[in-house]
């Protein structure tokens, strides 16, 4: 490693598995101090493990990202114990479950996905800025997905991943003149905890063989990424060298729905 993110502090949101911890695990080897949040203590402990065998420094911070004060208490640990924040990654996500169907869903579970995926990475932006600003560097990295930029998924995620899209590029205006970035890092089909093929082909009709066969179909190389294939992009985003890139929606999802 080349030691990009020397002496940082990162702090990723639902660090514990898939695309966050494998983001995590980067930017230490880069040499960041991550703080790294979700609401599973066991995982985390593990992703800090990895980071101290490798020779980093991890810090795990258990909060539910659906509740504001929660939310926030990653960045406040990063700020207490080490002074500072340099590189916020919005990575928590997901469904906050219920009926998503608009003709006959329920509310909760709408405004629960917004939650969830857009205003928890509110609150978190919000709550890491000031420090950003008076020491005049930041990088906000707020991961989206495939349904960022298309129709992609239930009525509530998708709004929610549209949304992150805007508060991505108001961020990146309000932000500019103090030094820090912000951008939004989209993958398509990742193997991860949160792709259930069975749950999917259940709610398609099909077998969880075709619903696979059609999620590779997605992409121009016909597959489906490993988590760590966003890492190498989130770094870049975070360090010195991404210093020009702000306010953009970047996929790194094998050429989804193109």
């Amino acid at each position: 490693m080349s030691g990009q993110l020397a002496d940082r502090i990162a702090v990723i949101t639902g660090g514990g598995r898939g695309i966050g911890r494998a983001i995590a695990r980067a930017m230490a080897y880069e040499g960041a101090t991550v703080v790294v949040s979700s609401r599973t203590r066991e995982q985390l402990d593990a992703v800090v493990a990895e980071i101290d065998r490798a020779g980093g420094q991890g810090l795990a911070v258990v909060a539910d990202a659906s509740d504001e004060d929660e939310a926030r208490l990653p960045v406040r640990a990063a700020l207490a114990e080490f002074g500072r924040i340099d590189v916020l990654v919005n990575n928590v996500g997901g469904s906050a479950g219920g009926n998503h169907d608009p003709f006959s869903g329920d509310a909760e579970a709408f405004m629960g996905t917004l939650r969830l995926n857009l205003v928890s990475a509110f609150w978190t932006s919000q709550e890491a800025l000031p420090s950003m600003r008076d020491q005049g560097y930041g990088r906000i990295i707020n991961i989206g997905s495939g349904a960022s930029k298309r129709a992609a998924a239930s009525v509530g995620y998708t709004a929610a991943k549209h949304g992150l899209v805007g508060l991505t590029k108001q961020l990146a205006m309000a932000a500019a003149p103090y030094g820090i970035t912000v951008n939004c890092l989209c993958p398509g089909w990742t193997n991860t905890s949160l792709v259930d093929f069975e749950r999917l082909a259940a709610a398609q009709g099909v077998s969880a063989a075709q619903a696979r066969a059609d999620a590779h179909a997605d992409s121009a190389q016909r597959r489906i990424l490993a988590p760590e294939e966003l890492a190498p992009m989130a770094v870049l985003l975070a360090s010195e060298a991404g210093v020009s890139i702000t306010g953009q929606v970047i996929g790194v999802d094998g050429g989804y729905r193109l």
